[in-house]
């Protein structure tokens, strides 16, 4: 855990950056393992599971038999958890449908904009170091709001061939049954390129480790639409003197309990919280079971003391984290200044955890800054939006001059033409 004091704002992008393998050893291994998939197929698929994953299988798709076995191997009071987490998420995405707008533009011109949902979805639930069926609910709920017809999902299996019994509980609860043993980037190709057994996608959603995002990133490139480049889990937290550093403590270790890679930052205005905090990561640590991944992830933990908490806030500008907690009480009058987050967490009550789990928000946001330009997962992102128009006679008639004027001035005579042979047409009816 480093702790940097009053760092001069040439140094901010130096700060701002997120630990990763290098670019060339990334590329290299996950452009191999698309091109196996492209031209192998399932074979490809079953060889890299084998390998990769340490488990031998003779079929890629889960069983009626293993959906129906999942459903007695999880508790009630998970299975309570669950669907209240459901119940909270759905209630949000529901607020995010749109009414259709008919606009009349012009006089007889009318428009409007019409969601559609996207047809074959394909879901990436990582299931490595932890199966994450949170992330199957942040993505299901919406996909089925939507109305996608087809929703494919992939998550690794473990050395037994097994997929945890929550994640298929989930599906389940969503009346999603396609679901695939196939993890890291041959998920991503299986989805973008199609195989025997996987039929391929439209849209690829879904976070993962370096490999995954490197995979998504290249299928992109070459025509598969994807959510957002959503890597290692981050958090910046922003403090003052008042704030409860154990629950700051608390919140740091939750996050960098994700994996290895992912990156925690404090920043204040006060030094002593910073050691107050360092002392409750010391102490709680010692309580946890992944104790040793997180003491891995908190070797590129960043304290930052700044000369106030408005500077704090311009750094996390700067930085653009997928998680933002703000531990301030009077969080209110700084709210306006944050514009480059995934997702915000304002109190001292609102853990990341609750956004993680079940608060209602979706937990699969951007990472690595690409919070500047990327939206977290909505409804929005499992639809299409198309624009429709009708113009009546009086419409033409009072935009056409208009548009043959504009096409004239951009030489572009058939367009022009377009309008003026209609409106001489209704002329000579007259």
């Amino acid at each position: 855990m480093k702790t940097i004091k009053f760092p001069e704002v040439s140094q901010w992008s130096v700060l701002s950056k997120r630990p990763s393998l290098t670019e060339s050893e990334v590329n290299k291994t996950v452009s191999s393992i698309l091109q196996d998939v492209l031209n192998e197929g399932d074979v490809a698929l079953l060889e890299l599971t084998e390998t990769l994953d340490k488990c031998k299988l003779s079929n890629l798709q889960v069983s009626r038999k293993e959906f129906l076995a999942a459903k007695n191997k999880i508790s009630q009071k998970l299975k309570t958890a669950i669907q209240t987490a459901f119940n909270n998420i759905e209630k949000f995405h529901l607020s995010q449908r749109e009414v259709p707008q008919r606009i009349e533009t012009t006089k007889g011109v009318f428009c409007w904009r019409k969601s559609i949902p996207i047809e074959r979805v394909g879901l990436y639930i990582p299931g490595g170091l932890a199966p994450l069926f949170s992330t199957l609910l942040m993505l299901g709920i919406p996909a089925k709001i939507a109305g996608c017809k087809s929703i494919a999902i992939c998550t690794p299996p473990n050395k037994k061939g097994d997929i945890d019994p929550a994640i298929l509980y989930v599906a389940s609860l969503l009346g999603i049954d396609e679901i695939y043993k196939v993890g890291g980037a041959q998920a991503i190709a299986s989805l973008a390129y199609g195989t025997k057994t996987i039929q391929k996608v439209n849209k690829i959603f879904g976070p993962g480790n370096q490999f995954v995002t490197k995979a998504k990133e290249i299928v992109s490139s070459e025509g598969t639409a994807i959510d957002m480049p959503a890597g290692a889990s981050e958090v910046l937290i922003i403090a003052d003197e008042e704030a409860n550093p154990e629950f700051i403590a608390a919140d740091l270790l939750s996050q960098a309990e994700h994996g290895i890679d992912s990156q925690v930052v404090f920043v204040t205005d006060n030094i002593n919280i910073i050691n107050c905090v360092k002392h409750n990561i010391s102490k709680q640590l010692l309580t946890l079971p992944r104790r040793d991944i997180i003491t891995k992830a908190l070797e590129s933990t960043l304290f930052i003391l700044f000369k106030s908490i408005e500077e704090c806030f311009a750094f996390s500008n700067q930085y653009a984290p997928e998680h933002l907690i703000i531990a301030l009480e009077s969080y209110e009058k700084y709210v306006d200044m944050i514009t480059n987050a995934g997702s915000v967490f304002l109190g001292q009550y609102a853990c990341e955890s609750a956004g993680d789990y079940a608060s209602g928000t979706n937990h699969t946001l951007p990472t690595n800054a690409h919070a500047k330009s990327y939206s977290g997962v909505s409804l929005d992102s499992f639809m299409k939006k198309i624009t429709f128009q009708t113009i009546t006679i009086e419409g033409i008639q009072n935009l056409g001059p208009t548009i043959e004027i504009l096409a004239e001035a951009e030489k572009l005579i058939a367009h022009k033409n377009a309008v003026t042979i209609r409106l001489n047409t209704i002329n000579n009816e007259k």
